[in-house]
């Protein structure tokens, strides 16, 4: 029904975000990893979303892309793979990752997400393995390689960033609660590692 939500990044909680649209309020929940490549609070953001319905609640799934959104869709055609855990896979593991694991039947791969044993790993394997073609996945690679390469500035900002909540984590932080303190700096590639980590100590 929502094909995207388009608005203000409110806040983190937990693993949501919120996303103000017009005075309206959207709890988004989406991937860990995509948490390092969000603008920093109060920024203008796009999340492609996926809503989830049932008889007790409704939900929304957000991703940064529609590459991820794609194979979030993937993955809950599996069966025993709800919304949930298809998203805990693409906090572990990015699209390009599943699908290559997919393509080679490497299940070890897919086994490496929080909650999924070898035998899950296999399931969406065999059941994914007619839903994705090897001449695409070449060029979705290819394609992300290329955004990442020429978007120089932009992936320095987010390594900087990725390496902040790494330090917090090992701080005893959880990820989302340091994702959420390092998105509401403004980093610039001028500042140092240590004045990156002293300032989202401030927010935690």
């Amino acid at each position: 029904m929502l094909a995207f939500v388009s608005g203000i990044l409110e806040y983190y909680e937990g693993d949501t975000i919120v996303v103000d649209c017009n005075g309206i309020g959207y709890n988004i929940m989406m991937p860990l990893s995509s948490f390092d490549r969000l603008p920093h609070i109060g920024s203008r953001v796009k999340i492609y979303t996926y809503m989830s319905v049932r008889e007790d609640a409704i939900k929304l799934f957000g991703f940064l892309d529609r590459d991820e959104l794609d194979m979030f869709g993937k993955l809950i055609t599996v069966n025993g793979i709800g919304p949930k855990v298809a998203l805990g896979i693409l906090s572990a593991l990015t699209p390009d990752d599943i699908r290559f694991a997919i393509l080679s039947d490497n299940a070890p791969v897919i086994a490496k997400a929080p909650g999924i044993g070898p035998k899950t790993a296999g399931k969406i394997i065999l059941e994914l393995k007619d839903k994705v073609d090897l001449n695409e996945s070449f060029m979705l690679k290819s394609e992300h390689y290329a955004e990442k390469k020429s978007d120089s500035k932009g992936g320095a900002v987010s390594i900087m960033k990725n390496e902040a909540i790494q330090a917090l984590v090992v701080l005893g932080y959880s990820q989302s609660d340091a994702a959420y303190a390092v998105g509401r700096l403004n980093i610039t590639e001028d500042m140092s590692d240590a004045q990156i980590l002293k300032e989202a100590l401030k927010h935690m």
